[in-house]
C-alpha cells in the first residue's frame, strides 16, 4: 500500500510539473502588442494628431478634431474665427448652420496592414476617416440615405462644417489641405480601413472622375507615398465625393 501511495504521489508530481510546464510555454508564446514600435512614416504626415502610436496591429491616432484654418463656426472669441458670406462647394453662397466647432477627444484605431475585405462593410454616419489636420472625414450622406444637396450650402470656405455635437468634418474635398497644406494630387489622410485618401487629381495633374474609380471610389497604382503601389481613395467633385458602396478594407474603430 505504501508503495502504491508513493507511486501515486510521484505520478501526481510529474503530472503537476508537466501541466505547469505546458501552461508556462503557452503564456510565453502570447504576443503582447507594444506601443513602442515605429510608426510608419506616412502616418507621421497627420500633423493635426495629438499622438500617434503603433502596437503592431493598429495605428492609434488621437486628435482634438480642431481645424487649423479659419471658419465662421469657431466662437467669435477664437483667433481662428472669421465671418464668411462668399461661395462654397459647387458655387452656392454660404449659409451658416446653427452648430459650432467643439473640441473633441477622438481616438482612431486603424489597421497597420490594410487589406481588402470582400464584405466591404458600409461606411457609417459619422467619422469614417481622418484628415492630415486631425479633422474627421464623413461619407456622402447628410443622414440615413439623405444626399448632401441640402447641406452643401453650410460648408464654409474650406468646405467643412460641424454637426450637432460640434464635430467639424469634411464630406467633400478639404480645400485648405488641397490648396495650402498639400496639393490637389497629394495625400490628404486615411479612412478607417487604413487605405489612404488623395485629392481630386493624379500626380500628373489629370483630373480624377468617378468613371476612373471603382464602386468604393478608389483604385490602385503607385504614388509618391507608396512607390510599390496601393489601393487608395480619391475625392471627386461628384457624389459620392469620397466613398461609395463601403470600405474597401476592414475598418478599424473610432471612439470619442
Amino acid at each position: 500500500m505504501k508503495f502504491i501511495k508513493m507511486v501515486s504521489f510521484f505520478s501526481f508530481i510529474v503530472f503537476f510539473m508537466n501541466c505547469s510546464k505546458t501552461d508556462t510555454t503557452t503564456t510565453t508564446t502570447i504576443v503582447t502588442p507594444s506601443s513602442n514600435l515605429a510608426v510608419p512614416t506616412v502616418y507621421l504626415k497627420i500633423y493635426g494628431a495629438s499622438s500617434i502610436t503603433n502596437d503592431g496591429n493598429y495605428i492609434t491616432i488621437k486628435t482634438k478634431n480642431l481645424p487649423d484654418h479659419k471658419s465662421p463656426y469657431y466662437p467669435t472669441t477664437n483667433s481662428l474665427y472669421e465671418a464668411y458670406s462668399g461661395p462654397t462647394f459647387t458655387g452656392v453662397n454660404f449659409m451658416k448652420n446653427p452648430n459650432s466647432i467643439v473640441e473633441q477627444s477622438a481616438t482612431y484605431k486603424i489597421p497597420v496592414n490594410a487589406q481588402v475585405n470582400t464584405a466591404h462593410a458600409a461606411t457609417p454616419l459619422g467619422a469614417i476617416g481622418i484628415a492630415l489636420n486631425g479633422v474627421a472625414f464623413f461619407n456622402q450622406y447628410a443622414g440615413p440615405s439623405q444626399p448632401l444637396s441640402g447641406e452643401i450650402v453650410s460648408f464654409d470656405k474650406y468646405y467643412g462644417h460641424p454637426q450637432q455635437s460640434g464635430v467639424y468634418h469634411y464630406h467633400v474635398e478639404p480645400l485648405y489641405l488641397t490648396t495650402v497644406k498639400s496639393t490637389k494630387s497629394g495625400l490628404l489622410g486615411f479612412l478607417l480601413d487604413g487605405f489612404p485618401v488623395y485629392g481630386p487629381q493624379e500626380e500628373d495633374g489629370t483630373l480624377v472622375y468617378n468613371t476612373l474609380l471603382d464602386v468604393y471610389h478608389g483604385h490602385s497604382h503607385k504614388t509618391v507615398d507608396y512607390p510599390n503601389g496601393t489601393y487608395h481613395y480619391h475625392f471627386t467633385n461628384e457624389a459620392p465625393y469620397l466613398n461609395g458602396s463601403g470600405f474597401y478594407g476592414t475598418p478599424g474603430t473610432i471612439t470619442q
